[in-house]
Parts: C-alpha cells; sequence; structure tokens
C-alpha cells in the first residue's frame, strides 16, 4: 500500500489502537504536540475534506464521537480539548487519508497568532 494511514489502519504495522471499530481507528501521534495527541483515522480511505463525497459526509461525525468518548476516558475532557482537521498543503495537512487530531492535556495557545 501507498497510503502509510491504509497500511496502519489495516493492522499490519502494529500499532498500538487505542480504539477500533469496523470504520476507524485511533493511535497516538508520533510526534505529539500535546501530553494527549491521538489521531483518529477511518479505515477507508478519503484523502481529505476536500476529496469527500456526500456519501462520506457520516465519517466526520463518527470521528468526533471517537475523539469524544476518547477524551473522556483519558480524562481531559473536562478541562478542554482541541479537535484539528487538516485539509491539503496550506492546510497542514501531511498525509493524504483524512484524519482528526485530538490534542488535549495542557492549556493550548492560539491555533494561528
Amino acid at each position: 500500500m501507498d497510503c502509510l494511514f491504509c497500511t496502519i489502519t489495516s493492522g499490519t504495522m502494529g500499532t498500538e489502537f487505542l480504539y477500533e471499530d469496523d470504520r476507524a481507528v485511533a493511535f497516538r501521534d508520533i510526534h505529539p504536540k500535546a501530553p494527549v495527541h491521538l489521531l483518529v483515522v477511518p479505515k477507508q480511505h478519503v484523502a481529505s475534506i476536500a476529496d469527500m463525497e456526500e456519501q462520506d459526509s457520516a465519517l466526520i461525525g463518527h470521528l468526533s464521537w471517537i475523539a469524544k468518548q476518547l477524551a473522556e476516558e483519558l480524562e481531559i475532557a473536562d478541562d478542554g480539548y482541541r479537535l484539528i482537521v487538516n485539509v491539503r498543503s496550506h492546510g497542514g495537512q501531511e498525509i493524504d487519508h483524512l484524519h482528526l487530531h485530538l490534542v488535549g492535556g495542557q492549556p493550548l495557545g492560539p491555533l494561528v497568532s
């Protein structure tokens, strides 16, 4: 597979999943920006939000629900956290596979200054 996240979500890389169901997985970012920095990734390959079709629109809701559940499990929900979806190169997307960042565990500064 050419897509890193397709390989990871297939389970062949041995990545430790904090969450998995038939549509998505969640795992720790290898370059965390905060004490909690997880990636929530659909198993279905969609390059970015900009490439979604209408039938893919439920993915974002599902990824958000997973992030909410994980934030509660990791005890960062009460203090707050950030959900980030980067879209294409100017938006900071580094891997062409839709994914949601769950970032928290400390006060977070401005996203864009």
